[in-house]
């Protein structure tokens, strides 16, 4: 140790200067801001394929094209196709120096292609940097989402924005596992209940292509039957993608590939992963290292190697629809790829959508059933309480359930738990007459009434108080609500069964799965939790609301949602009941309980058919204030086949509450068209609306128009 140590107090006086030193010298460099991208001003070219064509991420219509940029030498072993980059965009043609655009702001983007020359003939902008060199965009996926954008009259930049996630470098700094071999072919399991189960089995697993609409049989078996189909495609050495609508669906898909597969096969790619570790999910995937893929809608676009099966579970469900733009729906993006990829296809679901019989009405794929005696043996006693029954129920009139519903109740309470599914979720305040349920309306304005916390009445529309209401129908002064949510159900079920424990299953907060002991489950459609080993009987609640919705969808939708919910019941031989409250005369409700929704499916595609609705014909909603709407059709060029209704005002949007995608800008009063093409026309009618939303923001329009291809509701 030096003498200079052993002075006292040396440490002290010494240290103080070093430190304030090193303080000003953070603060220094903290200052600086961080250097952008060079220039490359007077910096050689690539000497190979000197042009990079990129494709700028930017949504709008009007720049939805590739743009030429220089490529530095210093640049050229990392500037490969599929790369993200950054490059400057948007400088005029005077800023130039050296024979080379310098200038404008700098935006990312992916290199698609190097080329020798460029088609452009002034003075290129070099590319500013290669932000890393993980190639993220194939020619395949690339070809799918220009086929996506073009379908839904979208921009190429939009779709992979919805295809590509967001760059993690910590993900992509670590390697990916090298990839498992193939797993041997499966036994066909319980696919052995359809009768050309086995048979698609066999055909993935020998390299086939087939194409099915998969009407699957109630019970917990789906889950497992997906993961057989999924290691039947892996054992040909090919990668397998199935899209499911929700996190929860997702993870028994997860937990039934991991039981066939083994852990490490398969990649689970949802939003609830967080972004580090879906990335390196992702990352795995595209790096050839993991070759099966189960996901939410996002999973639709997941590159996938040698594709070899896309399945999607309940195609029906609303989530499977994008709601941002170009908002495709996850069905038809994997009928492109099965149609780009020319691979196999699985369209499953316990109930049936009109698009689904499409399908098999045109023979693009074939049903996959289980015969009747199989159904009778899955699905469980289906029994009806229609208006009739409920105003002859004084039961019915004074409580919560017709008198039916509550012995089918009773008796299950003593086998296990009973599932409730009412259409909403918490109090819903719009009230009807008790005694012949005329809707509940404000004296002023025809205001439907709404019962206040204090219990007063007030109009919804004009606020007005309403403190001595009666029915002008019948005289009667007792009211109840028309609708009752899951919240208010379920205090009234806890007073029936003072003894039973209650759940509630909703939008905020969504069970997973029930103990098999005896108790009553509350749930809203969807989200209904599974219960172990089935649950004793079910309650279909309030089924005319459903059925009464003013949209094209309604009949298909509330079978749909009843399906899934009878579908967690055990089956009939084990004393598995189902009660709906509905009119047993109604073509859904009959579906129901003969456990038949192709049938109900086909019905409903042969009367779309004769009226012209979709999925026969192509549609497209246009919506904007009435003159600009007026003005955007006028010059769109539409063809000459387009049959345009409407247009029909939107409801204004209420500013007081939360904003939704898709809404009405608070303020202002729009309306909508609907263009309707027969088939074969839906492309040219894309490309007319892209073409005309193009030119429109490229002159610099101050007010949009909203353009959306098959929109789910169209009322």
């Amino acid at each position: 140790m030096s003498s200079e140590n052993d002075r006292p107090g040396s440490d002290a006086q010494d240290a103080a200067p070093e430190q304030l030193a090193l303080i000003r010298e953070t603060v220094r460099k903290a200052a600086v801001p961080r250097a952008k991208p060079r220039t490359w001003r007077g910096a050689d070219l690539a000497p190979e394929l000197p042009v990079a064509r990129v494709l700028v991420d930017k949504g709008v219509l009007h720049l939805d094209r590739y743009f030429d940029y220089a490529v530095p030498a210093d640049l050229d072993a990392d500037a490969q196709p599929g790369v993200r980059v950054r490059v400057r965009f948007g400088a005029g043609r005077g800023r130039v120096h050296g024979g080379r655009r310098e200038g404008g702001g700098l935006i990312s983007g992916y290199l698609v292609e190097r080329i020798a020359a460029s088609d452009y003939s002034g003075p290129l902008a070099a590319l500013a940097q290669v932000v890393s060199p993980e190639p993220v965009l194939s020619p395949e996926l690339l070809g799918l989402a220009r086929a996506v954008a073009d379908r839904y009259a979208g921009s190429l930049a939009d779709v992979l924005q919805l295809a590509i996630p967001p760059r993690n470098a910590k993900a992509e700094g670590r390697p990916s596992p090298p990839a498992p071999p193939a797993p041997p072919k499966p036994s066909a399991g319980t696919w052995e209940r359809y009768g050309q189960g086995p048979a698609f089995l066999e055909s993935l697993a020998s390299g086939g292509a087939p194409r099915a609409v998969w009407n699957a049989l109630p019970g917990p078996h789906w889950a497992e039957e997906l993961a057989r189909a999924v290691a039947a495609t892996l054992a040909s050495g090919r990668g397998a993608l199935v899209v499911v609508p929700d996190g929860k669906t997702a993870g028994r898909v997860d937990a039934a590939l991991t039981a066939v597969l083994g852990e490490g096969r398969h990649a689970l790619l949802t939003a609830d992963a967080g972004p580090q570790k879906r990335y390196a999910e992702w990352l795995a995937v595209r790096r050839g290292a993991v070759r099966a893929v189960v996901g939410t809608r996002a999973a639709m676009f997941a590159p996938v190697q040698n594709l070899g099966l896309v399945a999607i579970w309940d195609d029906g469900d609303g989530n499977h629809s994008e709601l941002h733009a170009p908002q495709p729906h996850a069905r038809d993006v994997l009928l492109l790829r099965a149609a780009h990829d020319k691979c196999g296809f699985l369209l499953g679901s316990w109930s049936c959508t009109v698009e689904a019989a499409q399908l098999v009405e045109t023979g693009w794929a074939k049903p996959l059933v289980a015969d009747r005696e199989q159904v009778r043996r899955a699905a469980p006693l289906v029994r009806t309480v229609g208006d009739g029954d409920v105003a002859r129920d004084a039961a019915a009139r004074a409580a919560r359930l017709p008198s039916l519903a509550w012995q089918v109740a009773k008796e299950g309470l003593t086998r296990g738990p009973v599932l409730v599914q009412v259409p909403r979720r918490g109090y819903v305040p719009r009230l009807a007459c008790e005694r012949c349920r005329a809707p509940a309306r404000c004296r002023a304005c025809a205001g439907p009434l709404a019962a206040q916390d204090a219990g007063a009445l007030q109009c919804v529309w004009c606020g007005r108080g309403e403190p001595q209401w009666h029915c002008p129908e019948c005289g009667s002064f007792r009211l109840r609500a028309q609708i009752v949510g899951a919240r208010r159900t379920a205090e009234e079920l806890g007073r029936a069964f003072p003894s039973v424990p209650v759940r509630t299953s909703g939008r905020e907060h969504v069970l997973e799965s029930v103990p098999d002991q005896p108790s009553l489950v509350v749930s809203t459609p969807g989200a209904e939790p599974v219960a172990e080993g089935g649950y004793a009987a079910a309650l279909l609640l309030d089924g005319w609301t459903m059925l009464g919705r003013p949209d094209l969808r309604a009949a298909e939708d509330a079978l749909r949602r009843w399906i899934g919910a009878a579908a967690l019941v055990r089956g009939q031989g084990a004393g598995g009941t189902v009660v709906v409250v509905g009119e047993p005369t109604l073509r859904p409700v009959q579906a129901l309980v003969r456990w038949d929704p192709v049938g109900h499916a086909v019905r409903e595609l042969a009367e779309r058919a004769e009226l012209g609705f979709p999925p026969v014909s192509r549609m497209v909603s246009v919506a904007g204030r009435a003159e600009v709407l007026t003005e955007f059709l006028a010059g769109a060029g539409l063809p000459s086949d387009v049959e345009v209704l409407g247009p029909v005002p939107l409801p204004v949007t209420d500013p007081a509450r939360p904003r939704r995608v898709g809404e009405v800008p608070v303020g202002e009063v729009w309306e909508r068209v609907l263009l309707r093409v027969p088939p074969g026309s839906g492309a040219a009618l894309a490309s007319a609306l892209k073409a005309a939303v193009a030119s429109r923001v490229a002159r610099g329009a101050s007010e949009g128009v909203r353009v959306r291809v098959d929109p789910p509701d169209i009322g």
